[in-house]
């Protein structure tokens, strides 16, 4: 995508792309630390529940007195859907309930939509971007997090003819994690919760990053915006470093450790020990690629990649992505080119909510980072099989049977399921994907 001198021309004729964001948490203000020296850009207006935080956020990132008097700061995010002044909205709230109601709302009103939140893509993602199609406008992942970066790398590769076998992310990982909670999260950084509340962190946050609740949402958007399918039994979290995703990463017949070719997966920056992978992946993403030929394989030796023992299934990846100072593409890309940066295209995978610890009747689940349940990622269809309750309808649900640690939760072992906006567009999505008797 060649932007910039589209930016430069559309500074020159005073016809900014204009920008509504909804939530000024970090990755929002991540963003609006980049948009005053991006010409042609505009963020007209900032909806958050404590406007004056946002205010705050964007004197924390150098926005002077002449920019903050010429932004409406608003606590209805109404107000932005309904402004003739905005062309591109982005959702960062990161609430599932809130992120689903407010995409329908603004595609209603004919704005492009940037969906930083991924727990409403995971949950109802399929549903909002029909939507989108029918109005005529664009609903993009958000380019900067991991699931948008990812997709780039597999429409790269398959673009250039390659076979994806894998495509996904790093992150620290260790199979006890999945039962951390908001109270021992910071014992796994290597923080005290003095340290995490002096540095503004908050617990049930990062403890979704940890407890592999964000990997399998993050997992499950990518599956639904290409194709590619999770393991059955939720991810494996190899450890894994950059020079040896070739030969993790390789379908089971030719020695590696994926279930299928064309598979999600999720890397571990440790050992199963604790001892750190060398040249780990945290930060970054990748994809594993198969030479379709001889001669193509013989080009990745010419070329120094880094491949297999056989010399077929090579890797490329990027170490690092930048969040909310890379959100910018996914605008632009929506105004100029009315093109997504990622978007969801189907249903293949979905984030069932399992239990940490044994869980008892009465019990009331607390939903993503939470002490009672994480986020697996399973195939969609089995999951529906299941009729397993979505992690992000979780939260105010209770309990009407015992569910054993490690369990997935089901829609029939929970009652006082909150109504809202993403729980019908659920239940609408779940039925158009549910196999119909007798067929």
């Amino acid at each position: 995508m060649f932007l910039y001198q589209d930016l430069k021309q559309r500074s020159r004729n005073a016809r900014p792309v204009r920008v509504g964001l909804v939530g000024a948490g970090k990755f929002g203000t991540m963003f609006l630390g980049q948009c005053l020296t991006t010409p042609g850009l505009q963020v007209r207006a900032i909806a958050d529940l404590d406007p004056d935080k946002a205010r705050t956020a964007c004197r924390c990132v150098g926005w002077p007195d002449a920019a903050l008097s010429s932004t409406r700061f608003t606590s209805t995010a109404a107000d932005i859907f309904e402004s003739e002044d905005v062309d591109v909205v982005v959702e960062a709230t990161g609430n599932p309930l809130a992120g689903a109601a407010h995409a329908l709302d603004a595609i209603e009103s004919g704005k492009h939509v940037v969906m930083v939140n991924v727990e409403a893509d995971a949950l109802v993602g399929a549903a909002i971007a029909e939507r989108a199609r029918e109005k005529g406008v664009v609903y993009s992942m958000a380019y900067g997090d991991q699931p948008a970066l990812t997709c780039e790398m597999v429409e790269w590769a398959r673009a250039c003819g390659f076979d994806v076998v894998a495509a996904g992310k790093g992150t620290r990982y260790l199979p006890a994690y999945h039962a951390s909670t908001p109270e021992t999260v910071w014992d796994h950084y290597g923080l005290s919760a003095e340290q995490a509340r002096a540095a503004g962190m908050n617990s049930r946050m990062f403890n979704s990053f940890l407890d592999g609740t964000k990997s399998a949402l993050e997992m499950a958007a990518i599956a639904n915006a290409t194709g590619l399918t999770p393991p059955p039994d939720g991810l494996a979290f190899p450890p894994c470093g950059m020079d040896d995703l070739a030969h993790v990463l390789r379908p089971p017949e030719a020695g590696g450790q994926l279930h299928h070719k064309g598979q999600v997966e999720v890397v571990s920056s440790l050992e199963r020990d604790g001892r750190p992978v060398f040249r780990d992946l945290r930060w970054g993403v990748y994809v594993v690629i198969e030479a379709p030929n001889e001669y193509s394989a013989a080009c990745f030796r010419q070329y120094g990649m880094n491949t297999d023992a056989s010399g077929r299934y090579s890797a490329m990846y990027k170490p690092f992505h930048l969040i909310g100072m890379e959100l910018n593409i996914s605008i632009l890309a929506a105004a100029i080119l009315e093109r997504p940066t990622g978007s969801t295209l189907g249903f293949a995978a979905d984030v069932a909510a399992t239990a940490k610890r044994d869980l008892a009747p009465g019990d009331v689940l607390d939903g993503e980072g939470g002490y009672t349940v994480y986020g697996k990622l399973l195939p969609a269809e089995m999951s529906l099989a299941k009729s397993c309750l979505p992690i992000g309808l979780a939260e105010g649900a209770v309990l009407k049977r015992p569910v054993s640690a490690g369990h997935c939760i089901g829609w029939n072992d929970v009652s006082d399921v909150p109504d809202s906006v993403a729980r019908s567009l659920r239940l609408e999505l779940e039925a158009s994907h549910r196999p119909h008797r007798g067929a």
